[in-house]
């Protein structure tokens, strides 16, 4: 299974979705099966570390974005991944923009996985305050843990149809 996080910049949300979904596989069942990468929609910041708010407010709670460095979604990125998971509806329409249509399913909100049920986009917290990157990092973790729940499903009935077959 592949999952890329996309945001504007790779800068603040999908690489704290990263790490935050890096930290959940690793201590889970799916440990060493789930490919996991983030990207930026524009080319804003490629290169740099997450903002160090980011990164500050993601180690408080055990997640390390230290080593993450920004990146521009690139040709191919949609076709190899199978999940592709933006932070908001902006970044949902550059995704669907550039890519065919037969690949357009693939494009989903983080938050349709988890999160409060009001809320359906991780708000940017890029040059806000600590409290915006916490709210960011809530919703995250709460998607994510979602999301980790659902394939972690995903591989049980995967599993089960296998065993059906079996002769």
């Amino acid at each position: 299974m592949k999952v890329l996080f996309v945001c504007t910049a790779n800068i603040c949300r999908s690489p704290t979705a990263e790490g935050v979904f890096r930290k959940l596989v690793e201590d889970s069942p799916l440990v060493g099966q789930v490919e996991i990468d983030s990207v930026s929609t524009h080319d804003y910041h490629v290169g740099a570390a997450p903002d160090p708010l980011a990164i500050k407010h993601a180690a408080i709670r055990g997640y390390d974005l230290s080593a993450l460095r920004a990146r521009q979604i690139g040709p191919g990125d949609i076709e190899r991944f199978d999940y592709v998971l933006a932070m908001d509806d902006s970044n949902i329409r550059n995704l669907k923009a550039m890519c065919p249509t037969r690949l357009s399913q693939k494009i989903e909100l983080l938050l349709d996985y988890g999160g409060e049920p009001d809320e359906r986009e991780v708000p940017d917290p890029y040059q806000g305050k600590p409290r915006d990157f916490e709210r960011a990092l809530d919703l995250i973790e709460a998607a994510c843990c979602g999301l980790l729940a659902y394939l972690l499903d995903l591989q049980r009935m995967r599993a089960a149809a296998t065993v059906r077959q079996s002769p």
